[in-house]
């Protein structure tokens, strides 16, 4: 009688296992991750992406998900899809602890930009004319870059109406800020932004630079009060990555829808991000969230430091090689030019 229980439960292991193993219909099947739950905007935007490049390719590509940091972080990023940790992902240089100097550094560069495409727009231009992209992206090949709603300060508890109100304030702030904020008596800190919420709560940080999206997509209305107009430049980086070996495995015709796709992803991300935004700020005036308005006086003083510190920091490149300076004045020579602005080439 025992030894036919256990002919029985192993044919069930057997059959069971044989049932996890049937051969799926796609010729790909590449994991997707990103820091960010489903339901961002971000993450909308990439489900778009993904369901888009199935139906292109004819059922040959299927998308294994991971999402809310299950499979990759936010400052690490950039190494794990690199090294494959997964095949597709969301990459963030600007939180990359190194070895993405130049990346980061560019974001800060774009005072005076207008719009999230023009964002995207010059950062393409960069990348053709300076080497030092290429560089940091070595191991990933970039399917999208992504610009961003211009962020202001939300505070917990305590309103800012004018700059010396940030004196003491202690801030998570892009590291594109981070000196400007030092400069106006700020204590500014850089995290990822899965963190805030909690830093928020805790009382470990008085407010975050933020755009109006994160009051309902992050929650951020629930445990702060304030949010000020004040107006951060930003700029775009590449965003979206797919590992360079996972690439180089799939056929030029795959390689060539996805290559295409880019332009779908983009005006995916920004469609998200500008919804988010109007939403995001609906919400947080029926929500509890104070809107202060800066001085169009306070703000134009604060651009001339925005830009002053962007120069310095931009011309400090030069001790790791990187043509800062030159990048800086790239940026701002594009945004001075009217009129539309095509860089994207095809290792963009």
């Amino acid at each position: 009688m025992g030894i036919h229980r256990h002919i029985i439960t192993v044919a069930m292991v057997l059959l069971l296992s044989s049932c996890g193993q049937q051969k799926d219909d796609a010729a790909y099947v590449l994991s997707f991750a990103s820091p960010y739950p489903p339901s961002h905007p971000f993450s909308v935007a990439d489900r778009e992406w993904m369901a888009v490049v199935s139906e292109r390719a004819g059922g040959q590509i299927r998308f294994k998900p991971f999402w809310s940091g299950s499979l990759i972080s936010s400052d690490m990023s950039m190494l794990e899809i690199a090294r494959g940790v997964a095949d597709i992902g969301l990459i963030t240089p600007i939180y990359t602890r190194g070895g993405a100097h130049a990346l980061r550094a560019q974001a800060g560069f774009y005072s005076g930009v207008g719009t999230i495409e023009e964002q995207v727009a010059i950062y393409d231009c960069l990348a053709q004319q300076f080497p030092a992209f290429a560089r940091e992206l070595e191991g990933l090949r970039v399917l999208a870059v992504q610009g961003g709603n211009f962020p202001g300060i939300l505070t917990r508890d305590r309103p800012v109406q004018k700059l010396e109100d940030l004196r003491g304030l202690r801030l998570r702030a892009p590291t594109e800020t981070v000196s400007v904020l030092r400069r106006l008596g700020a204590d500014p800190v850089n995290m990822p932004m899965g963190e805030v919420y909690s830093a928020l709560a805790k009382g470990v940080i008085d407010g975050v630079v933020a755009p109006a999206d994160t009051f309902h997509s992050l929650h951020f209305s629930e445990v702060a009060e304030h949010f000020t107009t004040l107006r951060f430049p930003r700029g775009a980086y590449p965003a979206r990555a797919m590992s360079a070996r996972t690439w180089e495995q799939l056929p030029p015709d795959l390689q060539q829808l996805i290559a295409a796709s880019r332009t779908v992803w983009e005006a995916a991300l920004s469609r998200e991000l500008r919804q988010a935004e109007a939403a995001g700020t609906e919400y947080g005036k029926t929500h509890g969230i104070q809107f202060h308005a800066i001085s169009s006086a306070e703000q134009a003083q604060f651009d001339a430091i925005y830009e002053a510190v962007a120069l310095e920091e931009a011309r400090e490149l030069a001790t790791l090689g990187i043509e800062g300076e030159a990048m800086f004045r790239t940026v701002q020579a594009l945004i001075a030019t009217p009129g539309p602005r095509d860089c994207k080439g095809d290792d963009a």
